[in-house]
C-alpha cells in the first residue's frame, strides 16, 4: 500500500471513529453499506488527489466540524415572494412544524429519515453516485451516502402547479449536516426545485436526479450570505432522451464551498446546462468541478460559470466534457471567467476535453482580468460614480451565468441578491 493511499484511509477511519451510520435504513441499508465500504476503501480526499490540488479538504474531512457564527439580523428569505412548497431543514433535521404540507399534485415527497420501502427511491439512492466515482473518486459523496440522516425523496409523475423549495436553517453554530436527496422526473414531467439557506457549521449534501424520456428539471440555488460556512456539495444528474436538465447556483461568501456536478447524458437529442455565479471577499474559497459525460447522439451540454473576487479570495474551476465513442453530433460548451477587484485574489482554473468520436463541436475557454478602466472612465465621465460604475460592471460580467435562467422570475430574484451583496460591500 502506498503511502497517500494509507494516510487518505488513516483520515476516513478518524472521519468515521464514533460516527454510527443509520441502523435502521431499512431499503437503503445495502447502499449504505456499499458506500462505507468505499470510503473505507479508498479514504477521503487529500490535497495531493488530482481534483483537489487547488482547494485543501481538511475542513471537511476532520474528525470535528468548525463553529460558524450564527447571523443576528433577518434578511428578507430568498425566494420568499415566490409561490412554493416549502420544505425546511433546521441544522440538518426536517421541521415538519417549519414545512408546508408536503402534499402537492403531480408529486410523491417523503422523508428519507423515515420513509418506508419505496421501490423506486431504493432503486435510485447512491446508485447514481457510484457511478459517479468513475473514472474520477468522489468520497465525499460516498461518504454522504453512507451517513445521511435525513433528505427528501420527491418523484415528480406529472408537472406541479408550483416549484418545490427546500430551504435550510442554521440554529446550532458546531452543527454538523449530512443530507441526501434523491429526485426522479417521470417521461414528460417537468419539476422546478429551490435550495436556499446557511445549512449548518458544516455541510455535506448528495442530490442524484434521474430524469426519464421528455422530462425536465430545473434548479436554482442561493448559498447562503454565512461568512464561516464550510460546505460541500454533490449534484449527480442522469438524462434520458430529449430531457432537459438547467442548474443555476449563486453563492456569497463562506470559508470553503466545493460544488460538484456529474452529469450523463445517456439518451439522445438530451441537453444540460450547468451554471454558476460566485462573488467572494476575504477568507474565500469557491470551487466549482464539474464532470459531464456525452453517452448518446446529438446531445448538448453548457457550462458557465463567474467569480468575482476580492480581498484575497480564490475561485477555482474544474470543468470536464468527455464524449465517448458513438456520441456523435456532440455540442460541448465551457466557459469559466473570473473579474478580480484587487490584485490580491486569485482564480485557479482547469478546463478540459477528452473526446472520443469525430462528428462533434467542442469549446472551452477560461479569462480572468481586472475592471476594463476604458469603460470604467467612461461611465465616471458620465457621472456615475466610482463604486456604483463598478458595480454596473460586475454585474454585466455576470449576466451570462444569470441568464441560464429560464424563469425570468426567479432570475430578477438572483440579479436583486447580486445588487445587494454589491451594495453591502460598497458600504463597507
Amino acid at each position: 500500500m502506498n503511502a497517500l493511499l494509507k494516510s487518505k484511509q488513516e483520515a476516513a477511519a478518524s472521519r468515521l471513529d464514533g460516527v454510527q451510520a443509520p441502523t435502521d435504513a431499512g431499503w437503503s441499508t445495502h447502499a449504505r453499506e456499499d458506500a462505507l465500504a468505499r470510503v473505507r476503501s479508498t479514504g477521503l480526499p487529500s490535497r495531493r488527489d488530482e481534483y483537489w490540488k487547488f482547494t485543501r479538504p481538511d475542513r471537511l474531512t476532520a474528525a470535528e466540524g468548525s463553529e460558524a457564527a450564527l447571523f443576528l439580523h433577518e434578511e428578507a428569505p430568498v425566494f420568499g415572494d415566490h409561490d412554493r412548497l416549502k420544505i425546511v431543514f433546521v441544522d440538518g433535521v426536517f421541521s415538519a412544524e417549519r414545512s408546508d404540507d408536503l402534499t402537492l399534485e403531480g408529486l410523491e415527497i417523503s422523508r428519507l429519515a423515515d420513509a418506508s420501502d419505496i421501490s423506486w427511491a431504493a432503486e435510485l439512492y447512491g446508485k447514481l453516485e457510484t457511478s459517479g466515482q468513475t473514472p474520477v473518486e468522489r468520497p465525499l459523496a460516498a461518504l454522504n451516502t453512507a451517513l445521511a440522516t435525513d433528505g427528501v425523496l420527491i418523484r415528480a409523475f406529472e408537472t406541479p402547479s408550483k416549484p418545490v423549495s427546500l430551504i435550510y436553517v442554521h440554529e446550532d453554530t458546531h452543527s454538523d449536516a449530512i443530507l441526501h436527496h434523491v429526485i426522479k422526473v417521470e417521461a414528460g414531467a417537468s419539476l422546478t426545485l429551490l435550495e436556499n439557506g446557511p445549512a449548518a457549521a458544516r455541510f455535506n449534501k448528495c442530490l442524484e436526479v434521474d430524469i426519464a424520456d421528455s422530462a425536465e428539471f430545473h434548479h436554482v440555488r442561493a448559498q447562503g450570505r454565512d461568512h464561516e460556512r464550510c460546505a460541500v456539495t454533490h449534484l449527480f444528474a442522469r438524462l434520458g432522451e430529449e430531457s432537459t436538465f438547467k442548474s443555476f447556483t449563486l453563492t456569497v461568501n463562506g470559508v470553503l464551498t466545493r460544488n460538484e456536478v456529474v452529469i450523463d447524458l445517456t439518451g439522445d437529442n438530451a441537453f444540460a446546462h450547468v451554471a454558476g455565479a460566485a462573488l467572494g471577499d476575504g477568507d474565500f474559497v469557491h470551487d466549482d468541478t464539474v464532470f459531464v459525460t456525452h453517452d448518446a447522439v446529438n446531445c448538448e451540454s453548457r457550462q458557465v460559470f463567474k467569480k468575482v473576487l476580492r480581498n484575497g479570495a480564490t475561485g477555482v474551476f474544474q470543468g470536464k466534457i468527455l464524449v465517448k465513442a458513438g456520441a456523435q453530433k456532440t455540442d460541448g460548451y465551457q466557459k469559466s471567467q473570473s473579474l478580480m477587484l484587487d490584485g490580491d485574489s486569485q482564480f485557479l482554473a482547469k478546463p478540459e476535453l477528452e473526446i472520443y468520436a469525430d462528428d462533434v463541436a467542442c469549446s472551452h475557454g477560461s479569462t480572468s482580468g481586472a475592471i476594463d478602466e476604458d469603460a470604467l472612465f467612461y461611465l465616471r465621465a458620465r457621472g456615475i460614480p466610482k463604486t456604483v460604475a463598478i458595480d454596473f460592471m460586475t454585474l454585466a460580467f455576470l449576466a451570462e451565468a444569470v441568464e441560464e435562467i429560464d424563469n425570468q422570475a426567479l432570475a430578477d430574484e438572483i440579479n436583486g441578491r447580486l445588487e445587494g451583496w454589491l451594495t453591502r460591500r460598497s458600504a463597507s
